[in-house]
């Protein structure tokens, strides 16, 4: 590493996917809810990557995945 370099901390990793997970299950129901198939497909390639960082990272899945697929 070079002087300037900044790694974030594992906590920072999982805020940032939290945030990303709540982003995603919002536009998936906004997709399902217009009929976007296709971009309800795209979507849920992302949820499920981020799902699945979550679960290796620990987080509790139960009450935040309001999507459950």
């Amino acid at each position: 590493m070079k002087a300037g370099d900044y790694i974030p901390s594992g906590i920072e990793v999982i805020k940032t996917a939290l945030d990303d997970f709540k982003k995603i299950q919002t536009y998936m129901l906004l997709a399902k809810k217009e009929n976007a198939v296709e971009t309800y497909a795209e979507l849920k390639k992302e949820y499920l990557t981020i799902k699945a960082l979550l679960n290796v990272s620990g987080v509790n899945m139960t009450d935040i995945d309001i999507i459950k697929e």
